[in-house]
Order: structure tokens, then C-alpha cells, then sequence
């Protein structure tokens, strides 16, 4: 019989790679997930100590908040990236696969890679389980696992510079047994209540947890004052310098342009005119004033000015899959991950400044841990029908349950029930072409939503 040629041999082993990969997700997935938390560094940093602490080998810059993490995290990669450095990014949630949430230079790590890095840490990982539950405490959980893995893959590398989101919270989130020198605090709100309080002081508390000593923080939280004391107060008491939007940095322009916007900043060094960024609504526009001031703060202290040229070549090459992404045509169809009522909020504005549909119809689903009412409340300017229904997540509200509450909100001419999202899906096209041309789609009220709408769509690509 002949040996197999090359080919043969790759297809083979790209079989053997895919079936183990499934067989890693399928254990991960078996821990506790992400929103059932275990408000402890215990575990992590004890799977960390075993490994040598492999986080400690490139500096990391931290981000957290409520919303705009996600945008801002691939911002702040996108211009290092620019400059040269090589860059991991660990961000959270992931919409397709769990291999998008650790990316190196850009692009979601491969299964090869993800799979190196989980035989290094599994050892561990298993050590670590078995002391927590002698102990009559729980394994780590999805997340926890998924850090320990990014941090061992970015140290492997190694990476010049990793740039981290905080999965929620901050002081107790598994991402947190880093001393990253620039940390970054997007705008907070109110959501996880029962996890991390019910005011944005509260929730600021737990957000502070990632200042570190002789660190800088970026801070985007003007208008609250509460919560900007609560940030100085912890960087006071750790010795860190903290810079606020508005008073260090913002945005001192911005206007739709085909594609995105065209933006001028005022960073910590320097102003910075006529910048294009392609994602739409003046939220990402502040996001991208917190990434410019992280990466001045990052490179130079804040003291040393960006290269002009390379910073519009890393604003321009930004993507944020599922943030007020156009995903169809004829109609258009737009994805937004909007999940609480901040996210709708900034979702709702960025609609009316950047898109003009003829009519708009909403296909929304929505978790039944969020808040279902507020966020309709403030999508109901927005939208002229909707069509509510669920997505694949078993936590998916039921579509007869928020049916109702949408029929209270916008009443019940302007609402309808399809159960199925592929269903509710092409119902709701139907409805928009039934305005004639420039007729759109917009599906929102969770990841998961933006997620499988993506999926139905063929737009797999992050």
C-alpha cells in the first residue's frame, strides 16, 4: 500500500486537530460559565504560581467598564499593531468561537496554537481543581480556564504587549493577576446588579480593583461624579495617576463619512486632526479617544505624541464584529450586541446619527437576566415594527414573554411574535421591504443574537 502523499497527511492531521479541539471546548464548557461567578483570584493565581507566572512576562494594558470594552480593546490593538509591536488581545464574549477571545497580531489564535497552550496549563489546572474541591470549594470555572490558557499563549510567544478586557467587574475578575501599567476604565453603568451592585459608585468599587501602583488610568466616566471619585480615591491610595476624559482627552470632532466617521482627538501629547475611523455612533468615536490616550500613556508616558501617519493607518484598519455591523444588503441588516440598557442607549443614538431607513424593523432577543423592559423602552424611538423571538442560548427569554412586554411599549400593531430567529429573521425583511427602497433590519438584545444572525447571514469573519 503507498505512503500517504502530503496532502493526505495535512487533511489528516487537520481532522485530528478538529476533533480534538472539540473535545477541549466540550470540557471547558462543562465548568461553570461565565455567568455564574466564583468572586475569587484563588484559583487563577494559584494556576499562575504553578506556571511560573507567565503574565508577568510582557505588560499588559487592562481594560474595563461597563460597555465600549470590547471596541476599545480592538482599538487600542489595532493602533499598537500599527507601530510594530506584536499583540495579543484577550477579550470577551466571543461570537462564534472561543478562539476569537485570544487573538495574536489581530487575528483569533489558531486551534494548533489554543490547543499548545491548553496541554501546558491543563496540568495545572487540574492540580489546582482537586486542592479547591478537597477543600469543598468549586473547580475553576469556563473563564478562569480560558484566561490561564491566554496568558500562557501570549507569554509563549511571547507577545510585546497584551491588551486585556476584564470579563466583569475588576478587583475579583480572573484577568486581575496582572500589574498592567496602563489601565483603562470605559464609561460605567448599571448591569450584573446582583453581582456588582446597584449604583455606578458601587460598580466603580469593583472596576477600581485594576489600578495598580505607579500605574497610569485612562478613565472615561465624565458625568458621574460619583464613580470618578470613587477612581481617584483608588488611585490616590495606590499611587497611581489617573487621567480623566474631557479634562486630559476626548474628542473634539466628529462627523459621519461614508463607512464610519471622520473624528479629531485631543489626546495627552498632541491633537490629532481628521482621523477616519470606520465603526459608527459617537460612542465608538469616545472609544477611540480612551484607545489613543492608552496607547500615548502606553508608549511615552503620555507625554510623547503619536506618529500622525501611523495612527490613521491603525484607526482605519479597526473592526468590531457585531457593533452596529452591516451584515446584508437589500435590505440592510445590521447587528448590534446592545445587552443592557446602556448599550441601547449609545445603540438608539448612533442609529439616528449615522443611518436614514425609509423604516426599521427590530428583531430582538433578549436574555432573561437583562433588563427586557428598559431596553425596549429605549429601542421603541428607534424602531417602526419590531419582531421578538430567541436565540439559541437556553438563557433566551421566551419570545410570548417579551412578546407581551413589547406589545406594552410599543403596542400591539407594531409588534410580532416569531418563536424561531430564522423565521423571525426573514419576517422581519419581509416587513422592511414592505416600505420600498431603504428598508433595513436592525437584530439586537444580546451577543448571542448579533451572534446568530452572523451565523444565518454567512458572516462568520471576526
Amino acid at each position: 500500500m503507498p505512503a500517504p502523499d502530503a496532502a493526505q497527511r495535512e487533511a489528516a492531521h487537520a481532522l485530528e486537530v478538529r476533533k480534538r479541539m472539540r473535545e477541549v471546548e466540550e470540557s471547558i464548557l462543562s465548568r461553570a460559565p461565565e455567568h455564574d461567578l466564583q468572586p475569587s483570584l484563588d484559583r487563577i493565581r494559584a494556576v499562575m504560581v504553578l506556571m511560573g507566572d507567565p503574565q508577568r512576562t510582557f505588560p499588559v494594558i487592562h481594560v474595563t467598564g461597563t460597555n465600549g470594552k470590547t471596541s476599545t480593546a480592538r482599538i487600542i490593538e489595532s493602533v499598537l499593531r500599527e507601530m510594530g509591536l506584536k499583540t495579543g488581545r484577550f477579550t470577551s464574549p466571543h461570537l462564534h468561537s472561543m478562539l476569537e477571545r485570544i487573538a495574536v497580531g489581530g487575528r483569533p489564535v489558531d486551534a494548533e496554537r489554543f490547543l499548545a497552550a491548553y496541554d501546558d496549563v491543563i496540568p495545572f489546572i487540574e492540580i489546582v481543581d482537586a486542592r479547591s474541591t478537597a477543600e469543598g470549594g468549586p473547580r475553576m470555572t469556563y473563564f478562569e480556564v480560558l484566561v490561564a490558557v491566554a496568558y500562557a499563549a501570549f507569554a509563549d510567544l511571547p507577545v510585546d504587549v497584551a491588551v486585556v478586557e476584564v470579563g466583569m467587574g475588576g478587583s475579583w475578575d480572573a484577568t486581575n493577576v496582572v500589574d498592567a501599567p496602563v489601565s483603562v476604565v470605559t464609561p460605567i453603568d448599571v448591569d450584573h446588579r446582583h453581582f456588582l451592585g446597584d449604583t455606578p459608585a458601587e460598580i466603580a468599587e469593583e472596576k477600581a480593583g485594576i489600578i495598580k501602583a505607579d500605574a497610569i488610568t485612562i478613565a472615561a466616566v465624565q458625568g458621574d461624579r460619583d464613580a470618578a471619585e470613587v477612581l481617584a480615591d483608588r488611585a490616590t491610595e495606590v499611587g497611581a495617576r489617573i487621567l480623566f476624559e474631557s479634562n486630559d482627552f476626548g474628542v473634539t470632532a466628529h462627523d459621519v463619512a461614508l463607512g464610519g466617521q471622520q473624528i479629531s482627538l485631543r489626546g495627552l501629547a498632541s491633537g490629532y486632526e481628521d482621523l477616519f475611523l470606520p465603526l459608527h455612533g459617537a460612542h465608538q468615536a469616545q472609544n477611540a479617544a480612551v484607545a489613543v490616550a492608552a496607547v500615548e500613556a502606553f508608549v511615552g508616558g503620555g507625554a510623547q505624541p503619536l506618529d500622525l501617519d501611523v495612527l490613521r493607518a491603525g484607526l482605519a484598519a479597526v473592526e468590531s464584529p457585531g457593533r452596529l455591523e452591516i451584515v446584508r444588503r437589500s435590505p440592510t441588516v445590521l447587528v448590534d450586541a446592545a445587552h443592557n440598557p446602556a448599550g441601547a442607549r449609545v445603540l438608539r443614538d448612533a442609529l439616528g446619527e449615522a443611518f436614514t431607513f425609509v423604516k426599521l424593523v427590530g428583531v430582538v432577543a433578549v436574555m432573561k437576566d437583562k433588563d427586557a423592559v428598559e431596553i425596549l423602552e429605549i429601542l421603541e424611538s428607534a424602531l417602526d415594527e419590531i419582531v421578538v423571538t430567541r436565540n439559541s442560548s437556553p438563557r433566551s427569554m421566551r419570545a410570548p414573554e417579551l412578546g407581551q412586554i413589547a406589545a406594552d411599549i410599543f403596542g400591539e400593531h407594531r409588534v410580532t411574535i416569531v418563536p424561531d430567529l430564522p423565521d423571525a429573521l426573514d419576517r422581519a425583511a419581509g416587513m422592511a421591504d414592505e416600505g420600498g427602497v431603504g428598508g433595513g433590519v436592525l437584530a439586537t438584545g444580546s451577543v448571542v443574537t448579533a451572534a446568530d444572525v452572523r451565523l444565518l447571514l454567512g458572516t462568520t469573519d471576526v
